[in-house]
Formats: structure tokens, sequence, C-alpha cells
């Protein structure tokens, strides 16, 4: 069983956002958990270099566009780090190996009668590198950038787009969860059933890209080249096997028609499978506007993770917007979130245990026989239920079941009352159950969220004495180990004083 995800690649003209980390925060939890579950798995993400707009930031600069880019990859590289993605390969589109399967991939097409020269005249937005109609603009501006768009009028080769149309409806027809959620699935398909136009493949006033094997005087268009990456990585990635083909696509609803529409009509012309699946999210809006380089709201990640931790980041990222929808998000809902949830829910769950284990029982843990009740239940319906919510890409959903297993152990802490029970002798072995199953059920808690906060995850299970082994096999009721010099748990989540970030 494989499982090959990928993000979308990221231009290169500015500096990372938060909405790049949510993409690839997104895609690190789905990846982790299917390597829980024993799969085989393959996370790509990378940048896209060959666009005008990086030609146009690098021309202000007074560089060259391939020396940009070899200036700015790095920062773009050190992300998924930062992040703690356990990314296998990072792609960039000025990989020679990514150059010359772009060209096969094209030649291919050609050769299939699927490519065609016309003259092309048009409005094009640098912004979104893609032709729009009048109708798609507002009081003559890109939606998505606010700004106008440039009109282009040059002599291009086309892919026959309308000659897959009928395929592709008849894919969708087919595979209802091939684009997820639904209500995407019917975007893409009206978009089709609308009619499909033929669209350029190549620029002919461009320098910048890859060029058009057949006529070298045209490069390839910026999109055309970008999409292919999903599978040329395969080919000669470390680690990377073809046969992990087809994978399965994370995106944001901007770039839908390219991913959704032109991408397996294009694999249909090349002689390659679809995608498995494709999921589209929502925007995180910041003051009901999306988040973008070019609108100028963006909140630098990277700062949020010096001051409250990259786990921090990663937890807000799943739990502050219903994953697939849009959503607004401040850095006020970030701090209630780590001090509400992160610091008290967990971090003193884990505080208190230890520190009880700790006085109660001189650090000792002692294993329990027996089927457990209540707990017992929450935890066999955390293992089944959070798979099948990532199944279905439902990263908040699976999230916000296990932190009702959290609560539910903070319920049985205040239920069970230890400190009370450590008053008598007569309830040393209800002291030792409590204890036992407070223990078990941050161990298993461990493991559900280790997809989500992997550094916190080890955290948890270091104090309590457990193997740092995140097999999903292992979340369950009574499997935690004995385990002697536990001792009180440094908090995970200290209080940060909010002024210090404002």
């Amino acid at each position: 069983m494989s499982y090959y995800l990928t993000t979308p690649i990221y231009y290169v003209n500015s500096t990372p956002h938060i909405g790049h980390a949510y993409t690839t925060i997104a895609a690190d939890i789905l990846v982790r958990h299917h390597r829980q579950r024993g799969e085989e798995t393959f996370f790509l993400t990378g940048v896209d270099e060959h666009a005008a707009s990086v030609a146009r930031v690098a021309a202000e600069q007074g560089l060259e566009p391939q020396e940009y880019a070899d200036r700015i990859a790095p920062v773009w590289r050190d992300l998924p780090r930062r992040l703690n993605a356990s990314i296998d390969f990072f792609i960039r589109t000025s990989d020679e190996d990514h150059k010359a399967f772009v060209q096969d991939f094209l030649q291919r097409i050609y050769d299939h009668g699927d490519i065609y020269q016309d003259v092309y005249a048009g409005l094009y937005c640098v912004g979104c590198e893609a032709f729009k109609t009048e109708a798609e603009l507002v009081d003559g501006k890109c939606q998505q950038h606010d700004r106008e768009p440039e009109w282009i009028e040059e002599k291009n080769y086309f892919f026959r787009l309308s000659a897959y149309q009928g395929r592709l409806l008849e894919l969708y027809e087919s595979r209802p969860d091939f684009v997820l959620p639904a209500f995407r699935a019917n975007e893409a398909r009206s978009f089709i059933a609308g009619g499909l136009q033929d669209f350029s493949i190549s620029r002919a006033s461009q320098t910048w890209g890859i060029p058009i094997p057949w006529d070298p005087d045209h490069v390839t268009y910026v999109w055309v080249d970008a999409l292919v990456n999903y599978l040329s990585a395969l080919t000669y990635a470390p680690g990377g096997d073809p046969r992990l083909w087809p994978a399965r696509h994370l995106l944001a609803k901007d770039i839908l028609r390219f991913h959704c529409v032109y991408w397996p009509a294009l694999l249909l012309a090349g002689g390659y499978d679809v995608p498995r699946q494709l999921f589209v999210h929502g925007y995180l809006n910041l003051d009901d506007r999306k988040i973008s380089k070019s609108l100028g709201n963006v909140i630098d990640p990277l700062d949020l993770i010096e001051e409250y931790g990259v786990d921090a980041l990663r937890f807000w990222s799943a739990r502050s917007v219903s994953f697939g929808q849009d959503g607004n998000v401040s850095l006020d809902s970030f701090r209630e979130r780590y001090e509400r949830e992160l610091g008290n829910d967990l971090g003193n769950l884990l505080s208190r245990t230890t520190a009880m284990i700790a006085r109660y029982r001189n650090g000792e843990l002692t294993t329990l026989a027996g089927a457990g009740g209540e707990l017992a239940e929450h935890a066999a319906a955390l293992h089944s239920d959070v798979p099948a919510a990532l199944d279905r890409y439902d990263i908040t959903g699976a999230l916000e079941t296990i932190w009702e297993y959290v609560r539910a152990l903070n319920r049985h802490v205040e239920q069970t009352k230890p400190w009370e029970l450590a008053k008598d002798e007569a309830t040393a072995d209800e002291l030792e159950k409590a204890l036992y199953e407070l223990a078990d059920g941050l161990r298993n808690a461990a493991i559900a969220l280790w997809a989500y906060v992997p550094e916190t995850a080890e955290r948890i299970l270091e104090a309590l004495g457990q193997p740092a082994d995140p097999a999903w096999e292992r979340l369950t009721y009574g499997a935690t180990e004995a385990a002697a010099g536990i001792e009180p748990a440094e908090p995970l989540f200290p209080r940060i004083d909010a002024t210090a970030t404002a």
C-alpha cells in the first residue's frame, strides 16, 4: 500500500507566507498519519521558477532569472524543515531532469496530434499566470490580485483541450470522489460541461522557461511546466519510483481549473493515468481578505514559530479553519488556542498526571490487567474514527475527535480525584488504576496527535517513560508499559506574554 501526496509548487517571486505553510502542514499531517499506519509514503513539495512574475522580479533586482531563483530557492527549501514537514523531495522546475521530462512529455502529446500552432490574443494576469476573459474581471481587474491584466497577442502552440471534454466528463461521472470536497468537483464539472477551449502551452515573447522541444524559439507555458512536476519528480528524486503514480494532490481553490481540468487532460493526452485524487482547500482570510503576497497582508509563519514553537503553528493551522472551507484567522485566535487548548487541556493534563505519579507512586507506573470502561471505549473510537476522517481529508474533524478524547481525560481526573484517593490506604488500588488510565490515555493521545504535533507527542511519551513508537496499532487501551523514574513534566506550552507578540 503506497501513499503519494503533493503540495502545489510555489512561485519564488517572493518569500513564504502563512498560506504556503498551511498547505504544507496539512499535507504533512496526512503523510505522517499514513506512515503511522505502516504504508509506504512519498511526500513532494517544491518551487515553480519559470513564471513571468519571477523574471520581472529578477529584472527589478538587476539579476538574471536563474540567478534570482538560485538565491531565493533556499528560503523556500528551508520552509518544510522549519515546519517539521517530513518531505521526501523538494523539486525545483529548473532541475535539469525535470526540464528533460517536460520536453519528453510535450513531445508525446505533440506526436499524438494534440498540439497545433495558432495566434492568441487576450488579457493576461501575470499574478495568476493565466489568461482572463472580460467576464472574469471586476472593474477591469483580476479578482485574485486586484490588478488590471495585460493584453498579449502572439503566435503560440495550443493544446487541444476541447478534444478531451467528453473523457473528462466521463471521468467525473465514473469517479464521484475524484475531486473533493464534492462542491469543488461540481465546480470543475460545470466548467467542463460549459465547453472547453484549447489553451496555449507556449510563449514566444519570453525566454525564461523550458524550450519547446520541436521549436526552441518558444518556451513552455509555466503552468504546463509546473503541473508535470508531480510526475517528473518520481523519475529522478532519491526514493522516487514511477510506480508510486498516480498521486494525491492538495491545492487551493484558486488553481482548481489547472489541476482538476487541464492536468488530467494533459495526462490523458500523454498516455498517463490521471491523479488518484485531488483535494481543494479554501483560503485563510485575514480580516475577510485572502492572505496574499500581492495584497500585502501576509503573516510570516517563521515569526510565529519563533515565538510559540512549530507545534503550536501546526496545531492552529489544522484547528482554526475547517479544512476545505474558507475561514477567518487572527493572531488573537492563535494565542487563544495556544493557551486554552494546548496549554490548559493538554499541557496541564500531562503536568498534573506526571506530578501525581511522582508524588503518590514514587514515579512508578505499573500495568493493569482487565478491560477498561468508558476510557477503553473512547480509545477504540479514537482508533477507528481518526483514520476514517483523515481518509476524507477531514484534518480538522479528526483533530476535534482527538480533542474530545483529551477532554474526556480531563474529566476523568476530576471524576476520580486521585488526590483524594491518595489520602486513604484502602483506596490504593483505585489510585493506581486512576493514574494508570490517565497515563494510558495520554499515551494514546500522543499517538493520535503524532501527525499533528510530532515534537509534543514525543515529549509526552518520554515524560511517561514510553517508547517513542507512533505506530497506529499501538493506539489501544491498556498498552502502556510499566515505567519508573517518572518526574513532574515541564510545561509543554509555557504561557507567553501577549504583549510580546502584539
